[in-house]
């Protein structure tokens, strides 16, 4: 299960390379590559964060994390044991590929987040392909197709990446038994209106064989922060940490978590905020994605809970998606990086109305 070698770009959000090959400031680039939450920032609020980053460079970081944990823990109602802080979650999924490695065969979605797949094969770990729908409807949540058989670790995106679907708690709470590892990425989670009522951090206290992952930056909106976390069984959390550099999470990032998180009611309330923009913002841009005709014929948005797109065309998509790029200054994802993918897929993340609309106008110029 091994992506096209040529196809080198296995994440979106390439900023400064896309800007360095057209010439241009990384500023002038509309960014639909990457899923991101918009910044949602008031002139204290900023001030309040460079503080906490001007502090945080100072002293080494605390190798323990503790009062990150404690703040992380606090939001979901967990002892800090059952914490751990990573740079980004792809430094998590190392840890969960070292620990699927020796548990047995890893089953891997298909299409899915290339990345599972890099860290299962730093061990080289064995993998068999999970097979997902590429047609549903827009009832969500959705039951998870069962896996293969013969697989003893399961890696599971909610909502996924790249269709958007949204996996049901009660689809997802059968796989647990009998499985010698699940770790489920969460990352997406928050964002997705009335998403945590499908989150299996409830059924952590009853399944040590389960391990959530969760992302901080795409939340607020500050990927190049590289804070993500893992919830799971103390015992294996101690693990990952002793295999680990002595400084994982550096100190800018420890204490603008801290900043974000000292108040839980805050981040529930800017989880409230986010949820409400991308209900509002799916809807509005996939109706108006649907309306559009061009040398591709029609695009087909599938229906999505995230705050990301999945968009089929019925010829191929790359010449647009070139054509955006160069003459319009917006990246979108190609998504031939993921297994199962051709060129007639896009995803696009979720902008601002006004980034938006100039997705839309740049489209309808191509036609």
């Amino acid at each position: 299960m091994r992506s096209d070698p040529a196809r080198t770009n296995q994440h979106g959000g390439n900023l400064a390379a896309r800007a360095a090959a057209l010439g241009v400031r990384p500023g002038q680039l509309l960014d639909a590559s990457a899923s991101l939450a918009p910044l949602r920032s008031s002139a204290a609020w900023q001030a309040r964060l460079a503080a906490a980053a001007l502090a945080g460079l100072r002293p080494y970081p605390d190798r323990s994390h503790g009062g990150l944990r404690e703040a992380i823990a606090a939001v979901h109602g967990l002892d800090p044991a059952w914490v751990l802080p990573g740079n980004g979650a792809a430094e998590l999924f190392t840890w969960a590929a070292r620990d699927a490695a020796a548990a047995g065969v890893s089953a891997l979605p298909v299409p899915g987040f290339a990345d599972y797949g890099r860290a299962l094969a730093c061990w080289d770990a064995a993998v068999v392909a999970w097979h997902l729908p590429l047609q549903w409807d827009a009832t969500f949540p959705q039951g998870l197709p069962a896996p293969p058989p013969e697989a003893q670790v399961l890696w599971i995106t909610n909502p996924h990446n790249p269709t958007g679907q949204l996996w049901s708690r009660a689809s997802l709470a059968p796989l647990l038994a009998g499985r010698a590892l699940v770790i489920v990425d969460e990352a997406f989670l928050p964002l997705v209106p009335r998403g945590d009522a499908q989150s299996l951090i409830p059924l952590l206290a009853e399944y040590p064989n389960l391990v959530v992952i969760r992302s901080l930056t795409k939340l607020y909106g500050l990927a190049g922060l590289r804070l993500g976390y893992a919830l799971g069984a103390p015992e294996r959390l101690a693990r990952w940490a002793a295999w680990r550099d002595p400084w994982p999470v550096n100190g800018l990032a420890v204490a603008l978590g801290v900043q974000l998180l000292r108040m839980p009611a805050r981040y529930h309330q800017h989880c409230a905020w986010v949820q409400a923009w991308c209900a509002r913002e799916g809807g509005w841009l996939a109706s108006r994605l649907a309306a559009l005709r061009g040398p591709w014929g029609t695009l087909t948005p599938l229906p999505s809970a995230a705050n990301y797109l999945l968009v089929r065309g019925e010829g191929s998509l790359v010449p647009l998606r070139e054509a955006l790029e160069s003459r319009h200054r917006i990246l979108l994802r190609d998504c031939r990086s993921f297994a199962g993918l051709d060129g007639r897929w896009l995803r696009i993340g979720l902008q601002s109305r006004r980034g938006n609309r100039r997705l839309l106008r740049a489209i309808r110029a191509e036609r």
